[in-house]
């Protein structure tokens, strides 16, 4: 607990939305949206077992890209293979996976370790966490970093945010965060801020 430290406390002051997703209000809507997350994987076949079967995520787009001819005319293979998942909206939130087929050298072996500068940690909100976990934690090439554990994140103002936090690094290194909203004390809706 001694790791979320005033960033998360500032998170929950800045950012209290509700449990549930849902369009801001029209008056704040911007013209911007984050659609998609791209991952670079050392072979993607390892990495939908984790994020296809484990956690549920719908495949949409599985596609070679980058073959076609040079210009002599000589066939070229494909460079990249690129597959688009989702959870529950087509235009935002959505992961990319994407595998660099022909590298000019082979990628280093995945790091197992706490995001650092120049990192990302991935959060993703598992409604179903405790009974899914099995499935997850027996998911070949993922390692497990946290197991399902209840923490409560101060709540500004009183009350807690209760959380099922969980952790895994994905096949390539990746940490991502594996979280169930339990709601919040007090009557207060909050979302649960990034354990670090």
């Amino acid at each position: 607990m001694k790791r979320l430290l005033a960033g998360l406390v500032l998170a929950c002051v800045l950012t209290p939305l509700p449990l549930q997703a849902a369009p801001v209000p029209e008056a704040e809507r911007i013209p911007v949206d984050i659609r998609r997350t791209t991952f670079v994987v050392r072979d993607i076949d390892k990495s939908l077992p984790f994020y296809r079967d484990a956690l549920g995520l719908k495949v949409g787009y599985d596609q070679l890209i980058g073959g076609g001819v040079d210009a002599d005319g000589k066939p070229r293979a494909p460079s990249v293979r690129l597959v688009l998942l989702r959870a529950n909206d087509d235009f935002i939130g959505a992961l990319g996976l994407m595998q660099r087929l022909n590298p000019a050298t082979p990628p280093p072996p995945p790091v197992f370790q706490k995001a650092q500068a120049g990192q990302m940690i991935m959060v993703i909100n598992v409604a179903d966490l405790d009974t899914r976990w099995p499935r997850i934690e027996a998911t070949p090439h993922i390692v497990v970093e946290t197991k399902p554990t209840r923490v409560e994140y101060p709540r500004p103002g009183g009350g807690v945010i209760p959380v099922i936090f969980s952790a895994v690094w994905d096949p390539d290194g990746n940490y991502i965060e594996l979280n169930k909203l339990l709601g919040t004390a007090a009557g207060a809706t909050a979302p649960a801020p990034d354990k670090r």
